[in-house]
């Protein structure tokens, strides 16, 4: 996903304290009894093509703002969107990062249904951290990653999603529109304790993280945009990913978490989609809550310990290899389930 543990500084966040991986605090343990819904015909996720759209994105290489990889694969995604059927939307826009590379980034929209007045958005993110973290990958530390888990299956997830919707016959078709936002540049951010002799020089400009939320959420592309809920995907494809209720999304849009949680217990996925309540964090879904759309974030959190991500984040091991069918395929049908209950 995005930022490395100690990334997340202490913030003030609607009275929540944003957690590092050593919470003072340990979360608390929760669970929501599922309720029961209708039963309805819900399309199968197909995870062997989430698999290929995550390696064909890994394939580009690094996607780092500003490199051709990055252009390569932005290039990509519009086109795949667009064999959908889809309307598609991209937004170009420019950033400065904490160490002061101007970057040019491209924020991408595709719109499912894009008439009908209730709407779901499902964001992920798209670039790559252009760097290891210094104290996790030491060996390594400064090299580009190939970001397999972190944004790309994210994205694929999202893209197969979105697929799927555009193949089912309007009979067939959920009763909400479902709208996919690829959002940029959300990885080259500061972490005071990974980034070694470099001053942020963004420190008292906000945050240098989630550059491409943050300018999608004061610019919203389509203009005006209004969407019932959000989901943020990030982090959705590692072998034994575990996705916990995160701090800002209970706080935020507690009922999509719900939701959202109950249904993968419902079919069957509660060994991937935890009742633990963690802390807060900062990711892109922030931004979003902030722009007025309640919006969840989904991310691999370790199911023990005091860690709040896996050990290759940000680290060169997050590769194909730790890539797994069955995360994806957890993480995807839950979602279509959720959209086709509403």
């Amino acid at each position: 996903m995005r930022f490395p543990s100690f990334r997340y500084s202490l913030l003030g966040l609607s009275g929540l304290l944003l957690l590092t991986a050593c919470p003072a605090e340990k979360p608390a343990e929760t669970a929501s009894q599922p309720t029961e819904t209708p039963a309805v015909k819900v399309p199968a996720f197909n995870a062997d093509s989430a698999y290929a759209y995550t390696a064909k994105q890994v394939a580009f290489g690094p996607r780092v703002p500003n490199t051709p990889a990055h252009v390569a694969c932005g290039n990509y995604l519009v086109a795949k969107l667009k064999s959908f059927g889809l309307t598609v939307y991209e937004q170009p826009f420019k950033a400065m990062t904490f160490d002061g590379t101007n970057i040019n980034g491209r924020n991408i929209v595709a719109q499912y249904q894009p008439t009908a007045a209730r709407r779901v958005a499902i964001f992920a993110h798209w670039d790559t951290r252009p760097f290891a973290d210094g104290e996790k990958d030491k060996a390594k530390r400064k090299l580009p990653m190939d970001g397999a888990s972190d944004g790309a299956s994210a994205t694929a997830t999202a893209l197969e999603i979105i697929r799927t919707l555009s193949q089912q016959p309007e009979k067939l078709a959920p009763n909400v529109g479902v709208d996919v936002i690829l959002v940029d540049a959300e990885d080259w951010g500061y972490d005071a304790g990974l980034i070694e002799g470099q001053k942020n020089l963004l420190e008292n400009q906000g945050d240098g993280w989630c550059l491409g939320s943050q300018y999608w959420a004061k610019n919203m592309v389509p203009p005006g945009y209004k969407a019932e809920y959000g989901v943020l995907l990030d982090m959705v494809g590692a072998k034994d990913g575990h996705f916990t209720r995160e701090g800002t999304s209970l706080e935020k849009a507690r009922d999509v978490v719900d939701k959202i949680w109950n249904t993968a217990a419902k079919i069957g996925y509660s060994d991937y989609f935890l009742f633990k309540d963690t802390g807060a964090i900062t990711d892109d879904h922030v931004y979003i809550n902030q722009a007025g759309i309640p919006t969840v974030d989904i991310y691999d959190h370790p199911a023990f310990g005091e860690q709040y991500f896996p050990a290759y984040h940000h680290t060169t091991a997050d590769n194909m290899s730790i890539i797994d069918r069955k995360t994806m395929k957890a993480v995807g049908q839950t979602l279509l389930q959720v959209l086709y209950q509403e």
